[in-house]
């Protein structure tokens, strides 16, 4: 993976906006679901900080064909103590930002970290999309993130749901900045 910045404002906001258009055909089609298996769960990473699964989206049956593990991560500006709370409640206005977006499957949507950075950990249809989503998306971070929080890891050829159960999957893949997005024993 090369720099990460995000798209040229243009081309990003265009992203979100179709991304925003195509997320309604979806919802009103049904295809988007919330299943309640893994809110709960708890991931552990290899930096030593713990999130815990507070909601799951789901495209159709959230499998992809050209798998990929996207994680993305930043910290909220000013969101403290009972703010945490009242952001994952309204996290969920948040879906047209990405469900629409090609190559979507799934989001696990993690709680704050102890070091309050929030985590998103996708399953993505092909890593050029999941990097060009990531790129989007920034943008939109960007308006209520501390500047330098956001950063993303794709991991292609990999579902999501294997990195979490057997961590050893991406020990391969080492880099100098791995610790924050990999996966750990013991959840």
């Amino acid at each position: 993976m090369g720099e990460q910045r995000p798209l040229a404002p243009g081309e990003a906001w265009r992203a979100v906006a179709a991304c925003f258009l195509t997320t309604f055909v979806l919802l009103a089609r049904h295809w988007v679901h919330l299943p309640k298996e893994r809110v709960g769960m708890r991931l552990r990473f290899a930096d030593d900080t713990t999130a815990r699964c507070y909601r799951e989206t789901r495209l159709g049956s959230g499998l992809a064909r050209d798998p990929c593990t996207l994680v993305i991560t930043f910290r909220l500006r000013l969101v403290r103590g009972p703010g945490h709370a009242l952001f994952r409640r309204e996290s969920l206005l948040n879906t047209p930002l990405f469900v629409g977006f090609p190559g979507f499957t799934s989001k696990l949507w993690l709680t704050h970290d102890e070091h309050d950075r929030y985590r998103g950990v996708y399953e993505w249809d092909g890593p050029q999309r999941a990097e060009h989503y990531a790129c989007s998306l920034w943008r939109v971070l960007a308006l209520v993130s501390v500047p330098g929080s956001i950063r993303y890891a794709v991991v292609p050829g990999l579902r999501r749901d294997d990195v979490i159960a057997d961590p050893r999957l991406i020990e391969g893949l080492e880099r100098d900045d791995a610790a924050w997005w990999r996966t750990a024993a013991g959840r």
